[in-house]
């Protein structure tokens, strides 16, 4: 989780100076590269069978290539603290999908933990847009969708990848294999003719800095660290702990602005957790 707020707010200074398509190949190349680093040195390869890769692939379409890409978009429209808050989403959109394809049962608590989400994100929602101009909203309006479809696809690319880290596949490797699966993607959209598919001609040396950070904070090691808890640990209790970015990147956003947080954006953050926590444990 704090990692994850800290890409976020890397991510968030990166605006304005890289442009969306950019940042996404330069994280993914990143991200591939030190993962693939990591799991040559602790002999990851050996833990992956070629059935598995197909399952890291499709976790790759949802989770990286699409939850990504609109993860830095949503940064970019949103603001990291939103983002975070709508990021919490992914726990009730896996329950709803366990139900709907997996038969699983939805429990009152569960159904009560989804409301406790959707309350605390309808709080700090209601907050921003009150507080902004019109124009703002509509912005906002465009940064909430893009943080639905971020945690849409983080659902769908967990669900994907749990069957192949149940047995046993080592975090960074399957991290290499997911993110070099979105490398690959983000390179092949160059050949594409369509100037906002073009590599920029000049990227500065801080923005690709603070690119390359991100990458390490977010995909690097935070969510290989997040496969290794979903390989080790109880699922329920790694979804909750994972979940409470919202509140970790409060402070963060208080250190680098120096406004500190209203009650209702720590409430709303809250509740988000406390909600996932039901759903989850």
């Amino acid at each position: 989780a704090v990692c994850i707020a800290m890409s976020g707010m890397l991510v968030s200074e990166v605006q304005g100076r890289m442009p969306l398509v950019d940042l996404a190949r330069v994280q993914m190349f990143a991200a591939f590269l030190m993962t693939a680093v990591a799991s040559l040195v602790v002999g990851g390869w050996r833990t992956v069978e070629v059935w598995q890769i197909g399952y890291l692939g499709a976790s790759s379409l949802f989770g990286i290539i699409i939850a990504s890409t609109t993860y830095f978009a949503a940064i970019y429209t949103a603001g990291p603290r939103m983002t975070a808050l709508l990021f919490s989403l992914a726990a009730p959109f896996a329950v709803v999908l366990g139900y709907l394809f997996l038969g699983e049962t939805l429990t009152g608590r569960q159904g009560i933990g989804i409301a406790c989400v959707l309350l605390g994100i309808l709080l700090a929602v209601g907050l921003r847009s009150s507080s902004k101009a019109a124009t703002v909203e509509k912005v906002s309006l465009l940064g909430i969708a893009l943080g639905v479809v971020t945690a849409l696809g983080q659902a769908l690319g967990s669900l994907t990848a749990r069957p192949v880290m149940a047995e046993g596949v080592e975090p960074f490797t399957a991290m290499a294999v997911r993110s070099g699966f979105a490398a690959l993607f983000f390179l092949l959209l160059m050949f594409v003719p369509h100037p906002a598919l073009k590599p920029a001609p000049q990227i500065a040396p801080r923005a690709l800095g603070l690119a390359v950070g991100s990458a390490f904070f977010g995909t690097g090691l935070g969510m290989s660290l997040l496969m290794a808890a979903l390989a080790h640990g109880n699922v329920g209790i790694v979804s909750t702990l994972s979940s409470m970015t919202p509140i970790v990147i409060l402070p963060m956003v208080w250190a680098r602005t120096g406004n500190v947080p209203p009650a209702p954006a720590w409430i709303g953050a809250a509740l988000a957790v406390v909600g996932t926590g039901l759903i989850s444990l």
